[in-house]
């Protein structure tokens, strides 16, 4: 993860958001009296939600454990896709 400052990124605002879309790669801007942030893809951000909702039910979490793990030991099986 690159890591730039507050100043340096204000500087360079628009070639940092392009390197960060075209890398889908974070980047960590630190501030001298605050907080660092992470700017990141909207892609990216959409994805932590997903998973963060699909593991926030414990039973769901497991269910999800137990299937990688069926297809870890080669038992799981493949199905095609349900179209609405």
């Amino acid at each position: 993860m690159d890591i730039v400052t507050y100043s340096e990124f204000r500087k360079r605002l628009a070639p940092l958001l392009d390197k960060v879309n075209e890398d889908s790669a974070p980047l960590l801007v630190t501030r001298q009296n605050g907080s660092p942030v992470v700017v990141m893809t909207l892609e990216d951000f959409k994805a932590y939600e997903a998973t963060f909702y699909l593991l926030s039910s414990k039973k769901n979490a497991k269910r999800l454990d137990q299937a990688i793990a069926e297809l870890r030991s080669a038992k799981g099986i493949e199905r095609g896709l349900i179209e609405e």
